[in-house]
């Protein structure tokens, strides 16, 4: 294991930058796929091989949801899995960068993978709102628009930052000594996946869940709205 050990020493040196990161991603699914990272280097594993695990355990979490009734238990499975995939979804970038860059198509195998995965989630809780009312006391039709508007919210952010971020020039290199801020990593934790993985903990809680699955959804709308804006303008300054 003493390659592990060499990985992650090279690992901690090619860091991406933490601005605009939550304390989420920052402090704890990042340091978790970049062990993930040092463990499949080792192992011989490819970018693309370790975001198909992602895939695997991210859908086995999405299955779980749409086909079972709620319960505690499968509250925590649900998160583990879901923790899991998140890990390994930061653990390929970073083996790319370990094995000295990757490719477009595992860039795009990377996006495609994550986009499924957003539509898929709030997919799986609009099945498990229809299937199981009595359990989330979701036997009124309006709360079945609230994974579509949910799921809207997040398709929207994930491809408008993705597009802003392709036609925003390249920014000139940055200190790298330089404090990311601490009030807006804190500020993004309601919109970061992580955090939403986390909600999941209160399936058995049914009502429970429910209404912090929509609270989540709110903070999520409100927030599209603060990135489009922020979007628009910066890249209303950009000539093509």
């Amino acid at each position: 294991m003493a390659s592990v050990g060499t990985a992650l020493q090279e690992l901690r040196g090619a860091q991406k930058s933490a601005k605009g990161v939550s304390l989420y991603s920052r402090f704890v699914n990042r340091p978790a796929g970049r062990y993930l990272a040092a463990v499949g280097h080792a192992l011989g594993l490819t970018p693309n091989q370790v975001t198909l695990i992602s895939a695997v355990f991210s859908f086995a979490a999405v299955a779980a949801v749409a086909l079972s009734a709620p319960s505690w238990g499968l509250g925590i499975a649900v998160w583990a899995a879901l923790a899991v995939g998140f890990a390994f979804d930061s653990a390929d970038g970073q083996l790319a960068r370990l094995r000295g860059g990757g490719s477009a198509a595992g860039e795009w195998l990377d996006h495609v993978v994550d986009c499924a995965k957003l539509t898929a989630l709030h997919t799986c809780v609009l099945i498990a709102f229809y299937r199981f009312p009595e359990e989330y006391g979701t036997s009124g039709d309006g709360w079945l628009l609230v994974p579509l508007g949910f799921q809207f919210a997040a398709v929207v952010t994930f491809f408008g930052g993705l597009l802003t971020e392709k036609l925003k020039p390249k920014p000139a290199a940055t200190d790298p000594a330089a404090a990311p801020s601490t009030v807006r990593a804190v500020a993004l934790l309601p919109v970061d996946y992580g955090v939403f993985c986390l909600v999941f903990l209160l399936l058995g809680g049914g009502e429970l869940f429910r209404y912090a699955y929509a609270a989540l959804g709110v903070a999520a709308a409100l927030f599209l709205l603060a990135f489009l804006t922020k979007w628009f303008r910066e890249l209303s300054a950009v000539r093509r």
